[in-house]
């Protein structure tokens, strides 16, 4: 991993165990001195230089990710509305392998969901080994708009008084155990929050409605959750601090400007993994004559 890496991977994650508030994160921020501008217009020539360098390590390291056969990375992206969460994953992951990579959205829980805990329906979707997994929204959604909109938890049919605040410290643990197991069993994780501000959230969804080719992105539900914004933030960031864990921690990333979020979080992911000491298969002994059968069959021009 290099220096670069490192920098980012330190000025976005939310250290576990610290005192942390969503408000000392900037929306706006330009990623420090790996994206500080050089002149006029510069930051963002150099966020997408950047990112396509990112691109380039990250579709190497998928390939070793698939060819060692032995880890899996799951990628979780939460955010409001208009945040970016899908432009991200289009320009981050447009250079993998569509083979290796699958991504996953979750829309309202079905009644047989509901019929099971929380966490049941994501285990499927969970990435097998060699392959990099997206959950666009996750479970988080679970201490997040379940938490803002208490008569959705109501409709859960919990046994118990639900909505206390044991209660939702018990589902913070139960995310944070789910996630440990996986980590133990060879899945990455890496989560990322696309921290936009309401003013950029508004400027965008009035952008939806102006912009005729843009109006197949709003949806009057974006508007009415807007409402709802200091629920939400404070709803996040007792989220950052509860689950931001050594095995699974959060990076906070500004989402203000696009490119540098999306610079921001490739870097991260090529970085992560390519620092996992991943290595190509060995051959055995009898594997090895086989290919050097085989070698020199095909070049006698059998």
């Amino acid at each position: 991993m290099s220096q670069r890496h490192r920098r980012l991977i330190a000025r976005y994650q939310v250290r576990p165990g610290r005192r942390f508030r969503l408000a000392d994160c900037d929306p706006a921020d330009a990623g420090g001195r790996d994206f500080a501008p050089l002149g006029p217009g510069t930051v963002k020539e150099r966020a997408q230089a950047f990112l396509e360098a990112s691109r380039t390590e990250l579709a190497r390291a998928q390939q070793l990710l698939w060819a060692s056969d032995t880890q899996s990375v799951l990628i979780v992206l939460q955010a409001m509305d208009a945040a970016g969460k899908d432009g991200t994953i289009k320009h981050v992951m447009s250079g993998v392998n569509p083979q290796g990579c699958e991504v996953h959205g979750f829309r309202r829980p079905s009644e047989i969901e509901l019929d099971h805990n929380f966490l049941w329906r994501y285990w499927d979707k969970v990435p097998e080994r060699g392959r990099i997994g997206i959950f666009n929204r996750s479970y988080y959604e679970e201490v997040l708009v379940v938490k803002v909109h208490p008569e959705i938890l109501a409709a859960q049919r919990l046994p118990g008084r639900a909505g206390g605040r044991k209660f939702w410290e018990a589902r913070y643990d139960d995310i944070n155990r789910f996630e440990r197991h996986l980590v133990r069993n060879g899945t990455v994780i890496l989560k990322f929050f696309l921290n936009v501000s309401r003013a950029e959230q508004r400027r965008r969804l009035l952008e939806r409605i102006e912009a005729r080719d843009k109006h197949w992105k709003f949806s009057a539900a974006d508007l009415a959750e807007r409402a709802y914004w200091r629920e939400y933030m404070a709803a996040y960031q007792e989220m950052l601090r509860q689950t931001s864990t050594r095995w699974a921690p959060w990076y906070v990333i500004p989402a203000d400007r696009k490119y540098v979020a999306r610079a921001a979080i490739a870097a991260i992911v090529s970085g992560t993994i390519g620092g996992l000491g991943l290595q190509y298969p060995t051959l055995s002994g009898a594997a090895e004559r086989e290919l050097a059968a085989a070698r020199r069959r095909l070049r006698a021009g059998r």
